[in-house]
């Protein structure tokens, strides 16, 4: 514990730089330890896959309500989504398994989509879909949408699927299926998506093209911006977009390690630099920014203002309850709950506010227009 709590406070400064080290602490806690979950506290052993040799790296989850938690289950043996599964060395992450013990060849590694209750509990398979996802990258529900569709963004298929809420029918697709492009009908590895009111979404496409695309509600191109590089309004993997009440659009630089901020036309208006590679950013409506930060040694959740003053920090990377390794996407249920796409650990987590914390230390609900 020693060694864990000496890397995480030299890590503050390393993954938020001068924002940390001038705003000192973030978060009270008590003399001694590693208050490791900030304001929330670890549900253990929510998450029950109930299969037999379950070991897949769970990247996504949205919520329809709150006993519907929808996950997206990376397949470790679709050659496809191989380069996830890989560090940056070219050597494999190792494998984990809770269920098993078992030889990789041996695992289960074929359920793309699944749906769990309130319990933790597989209550939907969509295995239906399994051929023709390569992998669910990111899961989204668009909550101006009175039907509630379930969108995927299947990554390396180059692919966007809106699916009907019941995981029964293809609705719309956008892009080629395994087919990459830089125009209007095709994207390159895209990773996140989010919606304005109007039906219409930006959609960050994301690992190859660094771009940021906008389309409305038919799937018709409107707008794009962005280019491969360092400057302002270039990107190195986009990664996640999200919109504010001012309709300015935030957007996750991860290999820059940054977040910019644009108009909603693309006008770049600022940055804000020194964050770590984050996986998936949010609005909340207390006009906040919530992200998690990930750089393969430190998993970790933070809070902005839309200034881009750091708020409050937690998180640990591990593989004990409570601590991440990738939290790659999150959700929140209208009880404050919140759910994690622990990815590297294969497994989503659910942390629920600790008895008396601090309410501006906990996430608020995530930001949508009133029509």
């Amino acid at each position: 514990m020693t060694l864990r709590a000496n890397i995480y406070t030299l890590s503050l400064a390393a993954m938020f730089g001068a924002v940390v080290t001038t705003s000192g602490p973030v978060l009270a806690q008590d003399k001694g330890g590693l208050d490791e979950t900030g304001p929330y506290q670890a549900v253990t052993g929510w998450f029950k896959p109930g299969i037999d040799r379950w070991d897949q790296p769970v990247i996504a989850v949205a919520l329809d309500g709150d006993n519907r938690i929808i996950i997206g289950n990376a397949d470790q043996k679709n050659t496809q989504a191989n380069s996830l599964m890989f560090r940056a060395d070219g050597t494999p992450y190792p494998e984990k398994s809770t269920t098993s013990t078992l030889p990789a060849e041996q695992k289960s590694h074929v359920h793309q989509i699944m749906v769990l209750d309130a319990d933790g509990k597989v209550v939907e398979d969509w295995k239906q879909w399994d051929d023709t996802i390569a992998i669910p990258h990111s899961i989204h529900i668009n909550p101006y949408d009175k039907d509630r569709p379930v969108w995927v963004i299947d990554r390396d298929n180059h692919q966007i699927i809106k699916f009907s809420n019941d995981g029964r029918k293809i609705l719309m697709k956008l892009g080629e299926k395994a087919v990459s492009g830089t125009d209007h009908g095709h994207f390159n590895r895209p990773a996140g998506i989010a919606y304005l009111p109007d039906g219409s979404f930006y959609v960050a496409d994301g690992y190859v093209n660094s771009r940021v695309i906008k389309f409305d509600k038919d799937g018709k191109f409107q707008l794009e911006w962005g280019t491969k590089g360092t400057g302002p309004g270039q990107f190195n993997l986009v990664h996640s977009v999200a919109v504010d009440a001012n309709h300015r659009v935030y957007a996750s630089d991860r290999n820059n390690n940054r977040v910019q901020v644009f108009d909603a036309g693309g006008k770049f208006i600022e940055e804000w630099p020194n964050i770590a590679s984050a996986p998936r950013l949010v609005v909340t409506q207390d006009n906040a920014i919530w992200l998690t930060s990930y750089d393969r040694r430190n998993s970790r959740f933070a809070k902005f203002d839309l200034n881009g003053k750091v708020l409050a920090t937690w998180g640990a990377t591990g593989t004990n309850p409570g601590q991440m390794d990738n939290p790659h996407q999150f959700a929140q249920d209208s009880k404050g709950n919140l759910f994690v796409a622990d990815a590297w650990n294969n497994r989503v987590q659910k942390f629920t506010p600790k008895p008396g914390a601090d309410k501006s230390k906990l996430m608020a609900q995530e930001f949508v227009f009133k029509k």
